[in-house]
């Protein structure tokens, strides 16, 4: 069934057993401009802090997008290209996946179509730009371009818009255009799987100043980033090769806190519920955050095997409010230097709160986050920040039982 959107070599790597995949050297071709990342000590943060504790950052800013989506929006291009694919239909949020998968298509001469969130689209236009740049075209979601776009305008002409919106709008062009198909920037296993380069690399870094980390720390919208970075120290956790012993957390926002406030069940990973349902935590697939800056975590589910880990207890979840986490970035900003996204200032939030934890207890510990990508087109939000217009936004648990409620109503024998 997937096969329809996805291509076959993407769905042999979703559903393997194999552990380790090789990366193919036209990829590697294309990492070269820009991996290996660099891995930094916040020397100025600790100061600041007053804190006993070392503080690590893995930087995917320096990307050619910005962040990093390049990882697997380079290989996701590569394999459709491989197999014959003409065009690519996705969404985005606050564009930093549409603006990787088409710096990924530009390289591999494909077309690409990104239906970006409504709010993300207005707030942030120079992502539109560069996604153009790169040769994509763009579109507002919900759109007059789809049945779903077009019904959902029916029923409320001011809607912001949502990542489920937007997967639902481009499945939908993949479907009616032969020549395309859908690529997904987060959530799936292979787009995880692509992200571990991340840890990789992290982990070799680390090792060349004979440090390991006690804690992990990374932001979720969708998982990627954060499993990108933790899930090869995972691997090292569970095989009893991991020199002590590390916690992983992840970090969300108190407006769209799937695993800190949702539910673990089977949902649609899309508002139309074009895709078959996933067994994740949610907020109900009908669900649409407040318009927070940080648009890569405005999706209301969760990638399923963080969702599993998260319900196991195997990775620990926070979640912070954007008034919050945007101090923290002003913090990071005037001792480090450079100005983070809002979607990674989630986990500065968490780390300073962590490294101000380690001065009141004395705890000597070897903290780890990844900053995954810089701030420079987000100055619309630093503005509102810095003038004091920021709200908090922190969803009423009203609101996320009557989303899970009718979630349970249309699916009564497998969400009991």
């Amino acid at each position: 069934m997937l096969e329809a959107i996805f291509p076959k070599e993407l769905l042999k790597q979703e559903m393997s057993g194999e552990r380790f995949v090789q990366i193919p050297e036209e990829i590697r071709d294309v990492y070269r401009l820009y991996r290996p990342t660099p891995m930094y000590r916040a020397r100025g943060l600790e100061k600041a802090l007053k804190t006993p504790a070392k503080i690590y950052y893995k930087y995917e800013g320096v990307s050619p997008p910005g962040s990093h989506k390049p990882n697997t929006a380079v290989a996701q291009a590569y394999y459709n290209m491989k197999e014959g694919v003409e065009k690519l239909t996705t969404e985005t949020g606050a564009g930093q996946w549409g603006s990787s998968l088409a710096f990924g298509g530009a390289f591999f001469d494909i077309d690409v179509e990104v239906y970006m969130v409504r709010i993300s689209y207005e707030q942030k236009p120079y992502r539109r730009v560069m996604m153009q740049l790169y040769g994509a075209d763009v579109y507002p979601s919900p759109s007059d371009r789809t049945d779903v776009g077009k019904k959902l305008f029916a029923e409320d002409p001011e809607c912001t818009g949502s990542l489920g919106i937007a997967i639902s709008e481009a499945v939908e062009a993949c479907l009616k255009d032969d020549r395309a198909k859908y690529s997904l920037g987060s959530v799936l296993n292979h787009v995880l799987m692509h992200q571990t380069v991340i840890g990789q690399e992290a982990k070799e870094q680390l090792a060349m100043v004979e440090e390991y980390p006690d804690k992990i720390i990374g932001c979720v919208g969708g998982g990627s980033s954060f499993a990108g970075l933790f899930e090869p120290f995972y691997y090292d956790k569970v095989m009893g090769k991991a020199p002590k012993e590390v916690d992983f957390t992840a970090v969300e926002s108190t407006a769209c806190p799937s695993m800190s406030a949702g539910k673990y069940m089977y949902d649609h990973g899309d508002t139309g519920r074009i895709i078959p349902l996933v067994l994740m935590h949610t907020l109900g697939h009908d669900f649409v955050p407040d318009p927070i800056h940080a648009g890569g975590l405005r999706y209301h589910g969760m990638a399923p095997t963080l969702s599993l880990m998260a319900n196991e207890g195997a990775i620990n979840v926070s979640a912070h409010n954007q008034t919050d986490t945007f101090e923290a970035a002003a913090l990071f900003t005037r001792t480090e230097g450079i100005v983070p996204a809002p979607e990674p200032s989630h986990a500065i939030k968490e780390v300073v709160d962590e490294a101000i934890r380690c001065k009141e207890t004395g705890e000597e510990k070897t903290l780890l986050f990844l900053l995954c990508g810089h701030g420079h087109f987000d100055m619309k939000a630093y503005d509102d920040y810095l003038a004091g217009k920021l709200q908090p936004y922190e969803m009423p648990k009203e609101k996320i039982d009557a989303s899970l409620n009718r979630l349970k109503a249309m699916y009564p024998e497998i969400n009991k």
